[in-house]
């Protein structure tokens, strides 16, 4: 019996254009990321660097490449919230019947661009009992220690925990430590159809 739903945010509840940022970049140039600058991103995203430091790595490694073209290529991924994933939420917290978790892959240039841009990142929050950011946690998905992380912290039995995320790769550590899951396919499935998707869990 499920009783604790973990959800992630990009493209579950926020729609993202996970190409965007490349294409951006592409205009300023930039065709290719070596290793040293994925390591960067992948710091960043577990809060080890700043944000100065960050837009730094980028702004000197790549010449022409101004803060605030930097900026508005890395936010480019990020879109918009659907209300009506919102009310699913609320109606799912109203319920009670759920522990609900947010796990999240993020950083902080990110997560001011939905402060500043989505009028309901404060109401979002507030639906769930944990609130869990990559860059604040100091963990990333896929690894396995995140996971571990929220499971510890959180006293949860993984066969009573219900993991929803859009990239395979997530899904699939979740599932080695034998935890419940819905790979949620961006733009074909709704979170909202969650317990028609997932019968067999409810």
């Amino acid at each position: 019996m499920i009783k604790t739903i973990i959800f992630d945010f990009g493209d579950v509840f926020l729609t993202l254009d996970k190409s965007a940022t490349t294409k951006h970049l592409k205009k300023q140039g930039i065709s290719e990321l070596d290793s040293e600058t994925l390591k960067i991103n992948e710091s960043y995203e577990k809060g080890l660097i700043s944000s100065n430091e960050f837009i730094q790595h980028y702004t000197e490694k790549f010449d022409g490449l101004s803060d605030e073209k930097f900026k508005k290529a890395w936010n480019s991924i990020l879109i918009d919230f659907p209300l009506e994933r919102l009310d699913f939420l609320k109606k799912l917290k109203t319920n009670k019947a759920y522990k609900i978790i947010l796990l999240s892959n993020t950083n902080e240039l990110h997560i001011d661009w939905v402060k500043e841009h989505v009028s309901v990142f404060e109401e979002f929050k507030s639906c769930f009992d944990r609130f869990y950011l990559s860059h604040e946690i100091n963990f990333r998905k896929p690894d396995k220690s995140i996971f571990e992380f929220v499971l510890k912290k959180n006293d949860l039995k993984p066969e009573e925990t219900l993991f929803i995320d859009d990239t395979l790769e997530h899904i699939l550590t979740a599932q080695q430590l034998g935890i419940h899951t819905w790979h949620l396919k961006a733009g074909q499935e709704e979170v909202s159809q969650l317990f028609s998707k997932k019968t067999d869990l409810f």
